[in-house]
């Protein structure tokens, strides 16, 4: 895997500290952690419905001290945007090919040798969907490693999103 902001010694522990205090003071509060045994993983979460998802959600990890990988549309990666997009934990996905992704990605997951966590938007789009895509189940099945849920629950996403797809709580 690349090198990314999350292992990046320094800019690390600052990034950190800066999301620390921004989640505060703004009323967000982090809960929860990863499972036990779960240092690799892949990580799900839905509803995918804003582009301001990708900042909240490294912001989340950094919180979390978690090294997270996250899958986007290839459009993202184009220039001037890509080598930024990449140092942030992004891989791009053309969706318009079949490139082997879910074998490449257990692949890389197995051959890590830190902690991580591939993030995954099941819905693969922002758009409402019926039915959510398969390939962060066979990524994990091929990695060997366990699917964890996770969610962003803030006032704002609920018009963007339908109540039938809100989280029980």
């Amino acid at each position: 895997m690349h090198r990314t902001i999350f292992t990046t010694p320094g800019v690390n522990t600052l990034l950190r500290a800066f999301s620390l205090a921004f989640l505060k003071l703004t009323g967000w509060r982090v809960e929860g952690a990863l499972p036990p045994n779960t240092a690799k993983s892949v990580l799900i979460a839905a509803p995918h419905t804003s582009n301001w998802d990708l900042p909240y959600t490294l912001m989340v990890c950094f919180a979390l001290r978690l090294t997270p990988y996250w899958m986007g549309k290839a459009s993202i990666f184009r220039a001037p945007f890509g080598p930024v997009m990449r140092w942030l934990g992004g891989i791009a996905v053309d969706r318009s090919k079949s490139n082997n992704l879910v074998a490449a990605s257990a692949e890389a997951i197995r051959a890590a040798d830190f902690s991580l966590q591939l993030i995954v938007p099941p819905q693969g789009t922002r758009s409402q969907v019926g039915q959510w895509k398969t390939g962060f189940y066979y990524i994990a099945q091929a990695a060997q490693v366990p699917i964890v849920m996770a969610y962003m629950d803030y006032p704002w996403a609920r018009f963007l999103c339908p109540p039938a797809t809100w989280p029980q709580t």
